[in-house]
């Protein structure tokens, strides 16, 4: 298996991406963290791929640091960080507050900077490689209607982890970005419930190959780059988009 032994902790893994992401780590051989708030959900994704439940708030500091250390010690050191813990509301940007914008913030890009942290501290001192795969967005690439700060947001993220490509190449520590267009996720079909199917139907005729993306063409992607095959690709972002955007 290309990841046999590798420990991989995945935040936001209790549904939708993440739960894709981890179910498919597991299934190429990593023994997997699934960190996330929802501990119903979280615990039963982390009992079907035989890992761990972390119970972890990325907009906790405190939260992030007790949780990288539970997994050091239930399951070893960290080889694969996947930041895909995030939300969005959607609205158009002169009908949202400041309040709302801080929390967009907090949870889409400054939790991305307080896992990375505590996880490359870590990766660096034991100076062995390592690999962070940060899940942002086609719309922090190109922008998208009612997103504004969700935008600004994931194309932060996308330009931190170029920085640390850079900053930690040396470490023998890669980072890459995964940007996912519309995906089957539980937000997505909660409009569809709500009477979206129209919207949806835009959408899909929006995209080049005239589907949704699933969470198992991102966790492919993943499953990639966190093997040794792509340890000579860094620094780079990587739409999983069905080709909406080509940039």
């Amino acid at each position: 298996m290309p990841l046999d032994k590798k420990i991989a902790m995945v935040t936001g893994a209790a549904s939708g991406i993440g739960e894709g992401i981890a179910t498919r780590l597991a299934a190429d051989g990593a023994r997997v963290a699934v960190c996330d708030v929802d501990q119903t959900q979280g615990a039963a994704v982390a009992s079907a791929v035989e890992g761990v439940f972390i119970e972890m708030d990325v907009t906790s500091t405190a939260a992030v640091e007790t949780g990288v250390e539970r997994i050091s010690a239930q399951l070893g050191p960290i080889d694969i960080l996947v930041n895909c813990a995030g939300a969005d509301v959607v609205k158009p940007f002169l009908n949202t507050d400041e309040a709302l914008w801080r929390w967009l913030v907090e949870l889409n890009y400054l939790g991305v900077l307080r896992t990375s942290k505590a996880v490359l501290s870590r990766m660096v001192e034991r100076g062995e490689s390592g690999r962070l795969i940060n899940i942002a967005s086609d719309a922090g690439r190109v922008g998208s209607s009612g997103e504004a700060a969700y935008s600004g947001a994931k194309g932060g993220v996308i330009a931190f982890t170029k920085t640390i490509a850079r900053e930690h190449a040396r470490h023998r520590i890669t980072a890459n970005t995964v940007c996912p267009g519309p995906t089957e996720t539980p937000p997505l079909l909660k409009t569809v419930a709500e009477g979206g199917e129209r919207y949806i139907e835009a959408m899909k005729k929006s995209i080049p190959l005239r589907r949704l993306g699933k969470p198992a063409d991102v966790a492919a992607v993943v499953a990639f780059l966190a093997a040794d095959d792509a340890g000579f690709i860094t620094g780079q972002t990587l739409s999983v988009s069905g080709g909406l955007s080509m940039v």
